[in-house]
């Protein structure tokens, strides 16, 4: 109809809750790559060769430098809030003698959250990175294949990450809750 102005759409935000029932009763499949971000069901992209040797790389890394002061989990899920459970790539977080096996992880468990990009890398940089602040998560590392590049954001606020720096080759982090662990981007590569 021409001239017809449309009202906004009003959503329905899905909570944890609820994405957890529809996997439970076969809404979602067992094997569906999907996350739940701001209340709604996202669609995860497939994971090349190059994605996937480097989420193995890092977590080997961390894994062999933090030893057994924390837990590296694998695309498992974190409790945000009540609306958001994303799967980062890498979680290295506060251990727990059950390993999570009666909750995930919530924001005050977790010192670092990396996520592997390469066609994700708008999503990463904006979307997730202003998700992650928002839940304070206190560290969060994007690294971005294409470039070779490692993005790190410190200092969440309720706006976003107050702190942005660009590695790239011998530049080397380490993360704020282990200064002693350094890594440098190119042995990540």
């Amino acid at each position: 109809m021409v001239g017809t102005t449309l009202s906004p759409v009003n959503l329905r935000l899905i909570s944890t809750t609820d994405y957890h029932r529809m996997a439970e009763i076969g809404i979602l499949g067992a094997d569906e790559r999907v996350e739940l971000i701001a209340g709604q069901i996202i669609q995860k992209m497939p994971k090349g060769p190059a994605h996937s040797a480097l989420c193995k790389r890092i977590e080997k890394l961390l894994e062999y430098r933090l030893s057994n002061r924390v837990l590296v989990r694998l695309q498992d899920p974190i409790q945000l809030d009540t609306y958001s459970e994303p799967e980062p790539d890498i979680a290295v977080v506060r251990p727990d003698r059950n390993f999570y096996g009666d909750r995930h992880p919530t924001p005050d468990e977790v010192y670092l959250l990396v996520e592997i990009a390469d066609t994700t890398i708008n999503r990463d940089l904006g979307t997730k990175a202003d998700l992650y602040a928002t839940a304070g998560i206190i560290e969060y590392w994007v690294f971005n294949i294409p470039l070779q590049q490692l993005h790190i954001f410190r200092d969440s606020q309720p706006n976003g990450y107050q702190s942005q720096l660009i590695l790239r080759g011998q530049q080397s982090a380490s993360l704020l809750a282990f200064p002693d662990c350094a890594i440098a981007v190119q042995e990540c590569f």
